[in-house]
């Protein structure tokens, strides 16, 4: 499966914004998918993940309640929407796709990569 983020950009704390991960290849169900983060000097982290029915969602505790993650299998896409954005959630983002359906929160259980945007917050 290929995958393509888009959507970030420079925003102010406070402000929204919605990023997408557009999957190529197999069927886009099949794979449970995550979004990731790295901020500059810091490790990938967690931040989002759903299986692929879309039934089963996990996020890291620095964005629940900000952040939601979802998919649409029909358009073969999946979505991060991001609220209440805070200046600690600048970092590139990348989502990862698995070889299965179930959901996972760990770096290494992602086979699949896209190639990151960036998402910038002011303060």
């Amino acid at each position: 499966v290929q995958l393509q983020a888009s959507g970030g950009g420079l925003v102010q704390a406070g402000d929204s914004l919605r990023l997408s991960c557009a999957a190529s290849g197999r069927t886009f169900s099949y794979y449970a998918m995550g979004w990731f983060r790295q901020a500059p000097g810091k490790e990938r982290e967690f931040v989002a993940t759903i299986s692929g029915s879309g039934g089963t969602t996990r996020y890291a505790d620095s964005v629940k309640g900000r952040f939601t993650i979802s998919r649409d299998n029909a358009k073969n896409t999946m979505y991060l929407q991001m609220n209440s954005l805070k200046p600690e959630d600048a970092a590139v983002y990348y989502c990862a796709a698995r070889n299965t359906g179930t959901a996972a929160t760990t770096y290494s259980s992602y086979g699949y990569w896209g190639q990151g945007t960036q998402v910038t917050v002011s303060s």
